[in-house]
């Protein structure tokens, strides 16, 4: 819990989104960064912009310091009530059709049953030919 123990809702907030009043929920915890828009190396348009959803992702895809985690206490307010936050949806591939064994030696049983006779066709026009020409 918060050093209150105060828990928001994503809605409470979201309500603190501009650069006036700038919140964000990194990692399950709410931070209050108002103070720090000047001072943020990417501008303060970056942590505007991730405002009003979890920006875990954003915080974790920039690649931050040690000494910028270190910097996250002072600013920390609460944590956020996860069952505000909406579940991310994560890829399914299609399925694939299974892979039929018996199937396939079916296929290759009436190859086999085409082939065959067809050789033994070629053999014997084959032979009838050599001997006749002989």
């Amino acid at each position: 819990m918060g050093a209150d123990g105060k828990v928001y809702t994503l809605a409470e907030v979201s309500e603190h989104s501009d650069s006036k009043d700038c919140w964000l929920v990194i990692s399950g915890k709410v931070y209050d960064v108002t103070k720090f828009l000047d001072d943020h190396p990417g501008g303060d348009e970056v942590l505007l912009s991730a405002t009003g959803k979890d920006a875990t992702d954003d915080f974790e895809d920039v690649g931050h310091s040690s000494s910028a985690r270190a910097m996250m206490d002072e600013f920390f307010v609460g944590e956020i009530d996860t069952a505000t936050i909406p579940s991310k949806t994560t890829y399914t591939p299609p399925k694939q059709p299974h892979y039929n064994q018996d199937k396939t030696s079916e296929f290759i049983i009436k190859l086999l049953q085409f082939l065959v006779p067809l050789a033994i066709l070629g053999v014997a026009v084959g032979i009838r030919f050599y001997t006749k020409s002989a």
